[in-house]
């Protein structure tokens, strides 16, 4: 039980630079970018949508390169992809070069993500419980990263004013060039099924014959495709919510790291969820406490609601996807669990390529307010589509 405990926790390292580097702390450098360039909101939305078009096109790549390459070294090359992506982009200021590089970022997200959850799901030897654990900590991995950026960045912007926003670029490459050493040496100690035993996704062996359809997990696709369209846009604009009230750097530090702490944690709170409950309840779940997490800074910018609502979201944002990939794994045999997490992965990308556009439109027409008020209503809609997903019984070979 440790060794699997450790691996996961290595793999989660994956989570933490693509996602909590590559992707979420573009949210504490928004604020200095935008003075520095004069951006509108709905030019800065579009740097967090090349970012997510890049992980859609990385999710549709994985598709195909995870039959060839296997989820083993997709998982290894998304790392240096995200790590290089990264320190490029604070070595220029061109707006095209920026929305390539965050394109870039993307793709290597999305190898990472996806291939990082279908390691993490041949961990626990079948044991469904186990299985669900290592997910988890897997998915909440991202926390890490929020954390650490949230207690550099800040101060970083607080010496160098807006300018520094090159410098934070560069620190978040080298964070994850430094999780490439933590992620490489888990995905190794992962056991890779034999081609000659039941066909794997961690293996070379071709997941063509995998049936399965989407049509069944329909509720808990709409689900996801909403929460994704919901929670990228309060990670998007929420630390320019606090700027623009005024908040100083180390409220805004606080906040942050609040949230990737929780994040860092949450898997611990929803165990028991994620291996017990039916249908899509552990996903709606999810979704509903991220809900009234993105919707308290519609009522202000304190210290004490931003932390509640940092704390909300944060124990709750990256469980959804654990939610996904556990429902998946007890539902499909082992075989069809790349391509399965890869379509809702497409999806996910769709939905969280749409959101900042979406929500910086609204921003640039009736405020922040109005952008993160888009976002809560659609999560609150994706609890309810995901509540009406049922079991769907496994056909394992």
């Amino acid at each position: 039980m440790r060794r699997e405990y450790l691996m996961a926790l290595g793999l989660s390292l994956g989570p933490a630079a693509s996602n909590g580097l590559a992707r979420f702390a573009f949210a504490l450098i928004l604020p200095a970018m935008r003075n520095d360039l004069d951006w509108t909101y709905t030019q800065a939305g579009q740097v967090n949508t090349a970012n997510a078009l890049g992980y859609l096109a990385g999710a549709a790549a994985t598709l195909a390169l995870i039959d060839r390459g296997g989820a083993r070294r997709l998982f290894n090359l998304g790392m240096v992809m995200t790590a290089v992506a990264l320190i490029a982009s604070g070595l220029v200021v061109d707006y095209l070069l920026l929305l390539v590089l965050r394109a870039v970022a993307g793709i290597g997200g999305a190898f990472v993500f996806i291939s990082g959850g279908v390691l993490a799901a041949g961990i626990g030897d079948g044991d469904p419980r186990r299985a669900a654990q290592a997910i988890a900590v897997y998915f909440s991995g991202g926390g890490l990263g929020i954390a650490l950026s949230g207690g550099a960045l800040p101060w970083l912007f607080t010496i160098y004013g807006d300018g520094g926003w090159h410098a934070a670029w560069l620190v978040l490459g080298l964070l994850s060039a430094a999780c490439c050493l933590g992620t490489w040496a888990a995905a190794r100690a992962v056991p890779v099924r034999p081609r000659s035993d039941a066909p794997s996704s961690l293996s070379s062996a071709p997941l063509s014959s995998a049936r399965w359809s989407l049509a069944r997990f329909r509720w808990l696709a709409a689900g996801y495709l909403l929460f994704a369209f919901g929670y990228i846009g309060y990670m998007t604009f929420v630390m320019a919510w606090m700027a623009e009230a005024g908040a100083p750097a180390t409220r805004m530090a606080l906040a942050w790291v609040v949230l990737g702490v929780f994040t860092a944690c949450s898997h611990r709170f929803w165990r028991r969820p994620l291996a017990e409950w039916s249908g899509g309840r552990p996903m709606a779940a999810t979704i509903l406490v991220v809900a009234i997490g993105a919707a308290l800074p519609l009522l202000g910018a304190s210290l004490p609601l931003m932390l509640v609502s940092a704390v909300l979201f944060g124990g709750a944002f990256f469980i959804t996807p654990a939610a996904a990939t556990a429902f998946l794994r007890k539902s499909l045999p082992r075989e069809a669990w790349g391509r399965a997490v890869a379509v809702f992965t497409l999806l996910f990308a769709a939905g969280q390529t749409a959101g900042p556009v979406v929500a910086g439109w609204f921003a640039d027409l009736g405020g922040l307010q109005a952008g993160l008020a888009v976002s809560a209503v659609a999560l609150l809609l994706g609890a309810g589509f995901a509540l009406m997903q049922r079991d769907v019984r496994a056909h394992h070979r």
